[in-house]
């Protein structure tokens, strides 16, 4: 495929996806599996999706908060002591192998399968294995890194971790870092490419009229807004950045924060901003419906992501950048690889929230500026980081690891 590839129907390369995930399907991981899913699908291969039961990643949410669609028996498995619940995690293996067994005898031929990689998941890479059908993992996790639920069978996980990184027929990672860290865990791995996360520029476009219903809803008029669209839970940092940011916030009277979400951290921080007398500048709009979100996009000048995973690609800043929104994110290496600072974002030292509150103050004095960088920003997600980008590279790593 080469450089020309873009130009190039995917399906004439490949006919048929099996993408098999374990995971509910929801927040940032149906939008990870729906991007895949359809840019394969908007060039005519044919994508079939095996879930967890009642799983399903186009079960779109209507808020911003995690789908409620698990089943009883989920939920039920969800609340073991962990070391019942890595055993369920052990036993899915003979669920996963029967299901896709039976749609492999079911659909004939399958050009690869696509696996989200799961902890303890070993199944589907041995029977592609079996019957000789190329296996990708897309790999967020692993038993090497600090996970906010720690691994009881740590030693069993990381065996069977390293048994299917070195025998599945490839691996794709979000970020440089990662992929070096699981290399240094378990030593020899498959074959393996970098792709971070992606946005589609039609999803995140709006009208200057949207955007004007947005800023007048909210009260935004004459103000420059400085956004934030998420969860609201330690490991984001929102809360501290609020409290790190308050102090200022009278001083400049025209910079109001817009915070998008809820979660854990929320009512904390809804709390705080009441006590201070703060609820003109830094607006909390809770849990919204999904179709407002573009409206909510349309109203900030710029965004910040206090905190991030120091190995992981955050979807929203891509998201962000899609929508011409200015970014300052902490200066983790995954996020360098992807941001060029002060052309289409900024960087602080991760961690330090007091220079992030900092940069904020500055950046938000010169709105002809945010505009420069939103708009380049944009621009580099248009031509390098949509989804098709990511399944153009993808098909092409497929290609070269079978051989064909």
């Amino acid at each position: 495929m080469g450089g020309s590839g873009m130009d190039q129907k995917l399906s004439s390369l490949v006919k048929r996806v099996l993408y098999h995930h374990r995971t509910q399907g929801k927040a940032v991981e149906g939008v990870h599996i729906r991007g895949i899913t359809d840019a394969l699908r908007a060039d005519g291969v044919a994508v079939d999706i095996i879930s967890l039961p009642g799983a399903d990643p186009y079960v779109t949410p209507k808020a911003m908060s995690p789908t409620q669609q698990a089943t009883s028996l989920m939920k039920l498995v969800a609340r073991f002591p962990e070391p019942l619940f890595e055993l369920a995690e052990l036993a899915y293996n003979a669920v996963a192998a029967w299901r896709v067994a039976r749609y492999l005898a079911k659909a004939g031929k399958v050009d690869f399968i696509y696996e989200r990689y799961s902890l303890f998941m070993f199944a589907v890479v041995w029977l592609a294995r079996f019957k000789n059908i190329p296996i990708i993992l897309e790999v967020n996790d692993s038993s090497t890194v600090e996970r906010v639920r720690p691994v009881y069978f740590l030693r069993l996980a990381t065996a069977l971790e390293g048994w299917v990184f070195r025998n599945a027929s490839g691996l794709v990672f979000v970020s440089g870092v990662f992929r070096d860290r699981i290399q240094a865990a378990h030593g020899r791995i498959a074959p393996a490419i970098i792709t971070p996360n992606a946005a589609n520029i039609d999803k995140f476009s709006y009208t200057p009229e949207q955007r004007e219903q947005a800023r007048q809803k909210w009260k935004l008029d004459g103000k420059v807004v400085c956004g934030y669209l998420g969860a609201f839970v330690p490991w984001h940092a929102i809360d501290k950045f609020v409290f790190e940011m308050a102090d200022h916030l009278k001083a400049r009277p025209e910079l109001v924060l817009l915070l998008v979400g809820d979660g854990a951290t929320y009512p904390e921080v809804a709390e705080f901003v009441r006590q201070r007398g703060l609820q003109d500048q830094v607006i909390l709009t809770g849990r919204v419906p999904h179709d407002d979100v573009p409206g909510l996009l349309a109203a900030m000048d710029m965004a910040i992501l206090p905190s991030a995973g120091d190995y992981t690609s955050p979807v929203k800043l891509f998201e962000f950048m899609a929508c011409g929104i200015a970014p300052i994110a902490p200066d983790f290496l995954p996020i360098r690889e992807v941001l060029k600072e002060g052309v289409t974002g900024w960087t602080f030292p991760a961690g330090k929230l007091d220079q992030a509150v900092s940069m904020v103050l500055a950046k938000s004095a010169d709105v002809t500026e945010l505009k420069k960088v939103g708009v380049a920003a944009r621009t580099y997600i248009a031509a390098e980081r949509q989804w098709r980008n990511n399944v153009v590279q993808l098909v092409e790593f497929v290609l070269k690891v079978s051989g064909r």
